[in-house]
């Protein structure tokens, strides 16, 4: 089963989240350079505080994971991954790293304290990423597709499952025995692009992880916790049931499933240029 993550700093979505089933809290403090890259696009940009970790961490105690996602390498790096470490996080990721030094540098300041899991969200890291694997101390990645995509100049960040960019990262991530994810997933029966067909990409890719989207329980739209409760019970066993069927699924059927993912994307993306 694909490991869930929710990006959250309110306890109590969290614990909720964490009894219906997510495997990860996503306490998010990326803040430098953030706004520039992602100027007018719809997306969350959150300002969360090592402190959120450890009120996360006493209302969810070891029922999940907590990964904090500190800023780019910066003159403060390693303060603030002690900082996160201290207050209890589980993981660590380092977004918009281009370089194999960048990783060194990123297991040197975790020292094996939380596991680290680098953001693969650059075109440089992509080509840099067969010399970044050598490296000692990478437990897992995550390929970011929407400031990815943005490197690429594309319309869509799901153009990057049909043009065998993420394919190709994922294979050399197989290759290196290093468990990966990608992108965010909203509830099945939900989206331009439908659910099922993402997690029908991750089941053929080999996929360990997704960040379930801002689409699948908006807090900031939803705020009564019983609705965000059934939210996320119900969301959750949805995800599972099309996992179970996507397990069974043949060679076959996964090729017909990006079939439809492919003309799904080129739909959007010309109705995007429309």
């Amino acid at each position: 089963m694909l490991k869930l993550m929710y990006i959250t700093n309110d306890p109590a979505v969290a614990k909720i989240a964490a009894d219906a089933g997510v495997d990860r809290i996503f306490i998010d403090m990326e803040v430098l350079g953030k706004a520039e890259r992602q100027g007018g696009m719809d997306t969350v940009q959150s300002h969360h505080t090592p402190e959120d970790i450890a009120k996360v961490r006493a209302a969810i105690g070891d029922q999940a994971e907590i990964m904090a996602r500190v800023n780019p390498l910066n003159p403060n790096s390693q303060t603030e991954i002690d900082d996160a470490i201290a207050n209890g996080a589980d993981v660590i990721m380092l977004p918009m790293w281009r370089t194999a030094d960048d990783l060194r540098q990123l297991v040197h300041m975790v020292n094996g304290r939380a596991k680290v899991m680098p953001l693969l969200e650059t075109d440089t890291a992509a080509d840099n990423l067969p010399e970044a694997l050598a490296i000692l101390g990478i437990d897992q990645m995550h390929i970011g597709l929407n400031d990815l995509h943005l490197c690429y100049h594309q319309r869509f960040m799901f153009q990057l499952l049909t043009d065998d960019t993420v394919d190709r990262l994922c294979a050399g991530l197989r290759e290196a025995n290093i468990p990966y994810g990608f992108g965010g997933v909203g509830r099945p029966g939900s989206g331009t692009l439908p659910a099922e067909y993402i997690i029908g990409e991750h089941y053929r890719l080999g996929s360990q992880y997704v960040i379930l989207s801002r689409s699948f329980c908006n807090t900031e739209k939803t705020t009564d916790l019983d609705e965000i409760r059934r939210i996320f019970t119900e969301g959750v066993e949805d995800i599972r049931s099309v996992e179970r069927d996507c397990a069974a699924w043949t060679q076959e059927q996964f090729d017909e499933n990006h079939r439809r993912v492919c003309a799904c994307v080129e739909n959007i993306v010309r109705g995007m240029n429309a």
